[in-house]
């Protein structure tokens, strides 16, 4: 059933509900009515009594009493007529009412769905245009003029929905196209460090160690560009596991462990924030930070890690004394494949604050990347109040 036809049955009920409530009203009101009836006795020049009898409904009986015997008869029979008149009148009056209820009633119906298709014609519109829109055409919009009333709220919220999803499209193009190249790059390599090993017909076993040395590099290089790949997408599907955590302890040990690895300086001011999380994720985004923060840095540079809560929420920041990063760049190492003052071959494939933004995302916590005057960057993400116990 279409909506269509529904509102056709819709106002076709209510009209004949309100029409049918009428003609009882109406009914009772004159079924109720006694109508008026008088009597008047005057003499006449001769010395006779004349009595004047108007009969419209019931008299009294106590009038009646008052009567003559021959009058009361007269007055009688005349009341007994008129009720007989009423209640035929009655009956025409319940059958002709019925009967233009039911005429009505067709007309309202049909009215209905004249009145229905007009109201519903944007509609259909609306829902042609979006049938005719596809991966190809996104860009277009409804465009509903009007005034501002449902039908163009509706409009202007689809128009909105397009827009969102031609952004996320967009990204989502992007993303292939730029992970195929980072895929690619390595595949390249690997297939000529094989060829120039097979080509060779001087090589050495010496020779054919490199070079199984430079593949197993560069697989590791793919095996990390496939797994930040892996928790980009799951981050991204949103939190499988919550739980209590401290961010004072996994922060501490990532701090002192990537201190340990590059060698360089780590401060921390570890104060307790407690959350609610997936401790995988979180310890992700700790490794991502701090290895971010070392890597885009400068000789002898520094990098802070502090931990504390403010307003109930815990909070995590991370700043290092990198070189100057330009604040247009900012926003844009926050998506795939973003580098800063770095080279396709290094191991970093520009997936570290992605990552870092997907998962803060993911625990509806407020993320913050702002480029310091000085040189390098302060990543600062605040999360919601704790609201689960530790597990």
């Amino acid at each position: 059933m279409t909506v269509r036809l529904r509102l056709t049955l819709l106002y076709g009920l209510l009209f004949l509900f309100s029409g049918a409530l009428l003609l009882t009203i109406t009914y009772a009101l004159v079924a109720y009515n006694r109508g008026a009836s008088s009597l008047s006795v005057e003499k006449s020049a001769d010395g006779r009594e004349i009595v004047t009898a108007v009969v419209l409904g019931d008299i009294e009986p106590a009038a009646n009493d008052d009567l003559p015997p021959e009058l009361r008869q007269v007055v009688e029979a005349a009341q007994k007529q008129v009720r007989m008149e009423k209640s035929e009148i009655m009956r025409l009056l319940v059958v002709q009412s019925c009967v233009a209820l039911g005429v009505m009633s067709v007309v309202s119906i049909g009215l209905g769905w004249v009145v229905a298709g007009r109201l519903l014609r944007p509609l259909q519109t609306m829902t042609g245009a979006i049938q005719r829109i596809s991966a190809h055409n996104v860009h277009e919009r409804l465009d509903v003029p009007g005034p501002r009333d449902e039908l163009k709220n509706l409009a202007d919220t689809v128009d909105g929905l397009l827009g969102r999803l031609e952004s996320a499209l967009d990204s989502h193009r992007r993303f292939v196209a730029n992970a195929a190249h980072e895929l690619r790059t390595p595949l390249t390599l690997e297939h000529a460090l094989l060829e120039e090993a097979v080509i060779d017909p001087d090589a050495t076993a010496e020779d054919f160690r490199e070079r199984f040395r430079e593949l197993m590099t560069v697989s590791e290089q793919q095996a990390r560009l496939l797994e930040s790949l892996l928790v980009l997408a799951t981050s991204e599907r949103g939190l499988d596991r919550r739980e209590g955590i401290d961010l004072a302890g996994p922060a501490g040990d990532v701090a002192r462990a990537y201190a340990r690895r590059h060698g360089f300086t780590v401060e921390t001011d570890l104060r307790p924030a407690r959350i609610t999380g997936d401790p995988v994720l979180v310890e992700r985004l700790l490794a991502n930070l701090v290895d971010n923060a070392i890597s885009y840095n400068v000789p002898d540079g520094r990098v802070d890690v502090t931990t504390g809560t403010e307003d109930g929420r815990g909070f995590l920041k991370v700043t290092n004394t990198g070189p100057p990063v330009p604040p247009e760049m900012v926003d844009r190492l926050l998506t795939p494949f973003q580098r800063l003052h770095r080279t396709a071959d290094d191991g970093h494939h520009g997936l570290g604050l992605s990552i870092v933004a997907a998962i803060a995302a993911a625990h509806t916590a407020d993320l913050s990347v702002r480029a310091r005057p000085e040189g390098g960057f302060a990543v600062t993400i605040r999360f919601p109040p704790e609201d689960v116990p530790v597990v």
